[in-house]
């Protein structure tokens, strides 16, 4: 199996706001640090499983789509050969490519099938086959959600285990956890693209604390409703 960092991050991302804004009721709520954890954890399986299967539904679409346009344009090529061969000479045309040139860039193009359907997907449909399989970022996406989504659950796992009760310290505590997670989270992506760390670390934490923020007011606005 091959991990997709993106995927893993989107995922990541999702997973620290929802629960997160999980908590955030359940701190308005005066819930049991018991119930906080079981409404944490059944968001992390329940909604990471979710985003996963909707991940997996996407790709699949998306490789099924593209099977579909390859299809035809090798359709095309078998029975509109000039048309297609017109069409090559078009697109580099458009590039800036003349005269012996261009007729020489056309000719070995489409002296081989597969390099002449590859290049009528990626210059006339802009579509790329990239490898990725549906499993592969399905299983980042939710991999993601519940190992860096179970941070901001980690206070109350703390106050579960030592059997005490939820207190006015125990919001503060989410929050920092909260913003670790999101920090973490731009780190690991900063590491990936090769950028600063911390700059992307606290990019992350700015974008997350604004969405996390936005969770928090909801529901907060929410609770009083209803109360």
């Amino acid at each position: 199996m091959k991990w997709h960092f993106e995927d893993f991050i989107y995922g990541s991302f999702d997973g620290s706001v929802t629960t997160f804004a999980i908590v955030a009721g359940a701190i308005g709520a005066s819930l049991s640090p018991m119930i906080v954890v079981i409404l944490g954890f059944a968001n992390l399986f329940a909604d990471g499983f979710s985003m996963a299967v909707g991940n997996y539904q996407a790709s699949k679409a998306r490789i099924e789509y593209i099977q579909k346009e390859r299809a035809r344009e090798e359709w095309e090529i078998d029975n509109m050969e000039e048309t297609e061969r017109q069409e090559i000479r078009d697109i580099y045309a458009k590039k800036g490519f003349t005269a012996e040139l261009l007729e020489e860039i056309v000719k070995v193009i489409t002296a081989r099938r597969k390099v002449w359907v590859d290049t009528m997907m990626k210059e006339e449909l802009g579509l790329i086959e990239d490898g990725r399989r549906p499993l592969d970022t399905a299983a980042s996406t939710m991999f993601g959600f519940v190992i860096i989504g179970i941070i901001p659950l980690i206070p109350f796992l703390f106050i579960y285990l030592a059997g005490a009760h939820l207190n006015s310290e125990i919001f503060a505590y989410s929050v920092i956890s909260t913003s670790v997670a999101f920090f973490l989270i731009g780190v690991i992506k900063g590491r990936i693209v090769k950028k600063s760390l911390i700059r992307s670390g606290l990019v992350t934490l700015l974008v997350g604390g604004i969405a996390a923020t936005a969770a928090y007011l909801v529901g907060n606005l929410l609770a009083h409703l209803i109360s």
